[in-house]
């Protein structure tokens, strides 16, 4: 079969691509040979194309072969040697092909450049004391950033591509030695499994790897800063980084991961104690402290001080909505705040929301519609669960059934949703480890990075909480 001319085999690529215009197509002849270049200039730096391909072809004196551009003539590293039919595909991926004519084979040589964020401090975990750096949206960052933490041949990094148009690179991420290989193979099974047309930010693949699909609680951890991420793989776990998103994945994941934050680790471990159960008290009262004000208001109000019985009388006397409406009303109204102060211009969204809160909770109280109790209780449930904004999601969803329930049956319906939550989390895991360890069930080896927190002197071993190989951490 005769051999198709240069000009022949770059139409074809142009047409495989539907003759899109950032596609660029060069054709330099030396002699009685012509060599072409074909890239895309939307992800590959023209400048470095010249630098490395275009000028040392271009004033060579040597023959041009595939192995004289391999071995002398390009001056770069990644080159790959492929076939016809891997054109397209290497130079989606950034590549630059040079075709020779006469030639079998291509060459690709990798030199992909695209804008990218440098490494900063992410919004949503800033640190007092300790690493600032955060991941960004390009993969190949975050991995360096991995590596420069754990420097070791034993971090493995297994590189998938998912989506049929964005092909998006998803690596995963372990301490061979450390991670259990059956919750490797099993992450890396479900993500092979996945067949959907793109992947934008590594969130879409949280619902493919939670094994309770309708659950209110997550089960995969989600972290911005490396230092979090190498720790957790210290501790067993698997790390799901994703292109495009600077937001890795963490796998297995427990209910407790959520109280600790990247600042205990950099400071006092008793003030960490102490801080711990701060945020176990917040967000308990974020949860039950709006249903458990309309049970007592509604239903049990004989158990409430008598001053505080007079104030919520003479506050609420009048009022247009009952107790259960308003209180659904005040929670709408700062939900509502909460959501337009994400979405405007940030020096908007400050002032939108402190004059919201203040000016319509105000004037709310002053036209009638509202009391002052009950915007006090919303306000603090709502300040409350922003103690651990991770899952302030999941919170919002719990204050809303409790309300509901507070306001229908009272205590009772408060005391049996806690009842309910509290089974069905004993009954949760997030593969094979308890959601509620290490309280349920009590592993006493881990109640040193529990609640009460010990020095990191006196940590010993890794959790047991997490299947892991290799239990010593500090001989």
């Amino acid at each position: 079969m005769p051999f198709l001319s240069i000009e022949k085999q770059i139409e074809k690529i142009k047409n495989d691509f539907h003759q899109t215009s950032d596609l660029a197509t060069r054709i330099l002849s030396k002699g009685n040979m012509k060599v072409g270049f074909v890239y895309l200039k939307s992800i590959t730096s023209n400048e470095i194309f010249g630098d490395l391909l275009f000028r040392p072809m271009s004033t060579t004196g040597k023959s041009i072969t595939l192995q004289t551009l391999q071995e002398s003539i390009i001056k770069a590293n990644d080159i790959l040697e492929i076939s016809k039919t891997e054109i397209v595909d290497n130079i989606i991926k950034g590549g630059v092909i040079i075709l020779l004519e006469g030639e079998e084979k291509a060459l690709s040589v990798d030199i992909l450049n695209y804008p990218t964020r440098a490494p900063q401090e992410p919004p949503t975990s800033p640190v007092i004391m300790g690493p600032r750096e955060g991941f960004t949206e390009d993969l190949k960052t975050n991995l360096s950033l991995m590596r420069r933490r754990l420097a070791s041949k034993d971090l493995v990094m297994k590189q998938l591509n998912i989506g049929q148009y964005s092909g998006t690179k998803v690596v995963i991420s372990y301490v061979h030695g450390i991670a259990d290989e059956k919750i490797v193979d099993k992450i890396e099974n479900k993500l092979k499994k996945i067949k959907i047309d793109g992947v934008m930010d590594s969130y879409y693949l949280v619902g493919f790897l939670q094994e309770h699909e309708n659950s209110v609680f997550r089960q995969v951890g989600m972290a911005e800063k490396p230092d979090i991420v190498a720790s957790k793989l210290l501790e067993g776990k698997v790390a799901i980084i994703v292109d495009n998103s600077p937001i890795v994945l963490t796998i297995p994941f427990i209910l407790f991961e959520d109280l600790q934050n990247s600042n205990d680790y950099y400071t006092n471990h008793h003030y960490t104690s102490f801080i711990r159960i701060i945020r176990l008290i917040g967000i308990m009262m974020a949860i039950i402290a709006s249903g458990l004000y309309l049970a007592l208001q509604l239903y049990h109000y004989n158990a409430l001080p008598l001053n505080f019985l007079i104030t919520i009388a003479d506050t609420t006397q009048g009022l247009p909505f009952t107790p259960f409406l308003e209180l659904i009303f005040i929670f709408f109204l700062f939900q509502i705040l909460y959501e337009v102060s994400l979405r405007l211009p940030s020096y908007l969204g400050l002032a939108t929301s402190v004059v919201g809160a203040l000016i319509l909770g105000d004037t709310g109280v002053k036209a009638g519609l509202i009391s002052p109790p009950g915007v006090i209780i919303v306000a603090v449930s709502k300040i409350a669960l922003y103690l651990i904004p991770s899952q302030s999601s999941q919170v919002t969803i719990l204050q809303i059934i409790f309300i509901i329930l507070g306001g229908s049956l009272g205590m009772l319906g408060i005391m049996g949703g806690l009842v309910y939550f509290t089974n069905y989390l004993n009954g949760l895991d997030s593969y094979g480890v308890p959601y509620l360890a290490p309280y349920s069930p009590r592993i006493k080896n881990d109640l040193q990075d529990g609640i009460f927190k010990e020095n990191i002197s006196d940590i010993h071993t890794r959790p047991e909480t997490f299947n892991n190989k290799n239990k010593v951490r500090l001989k």
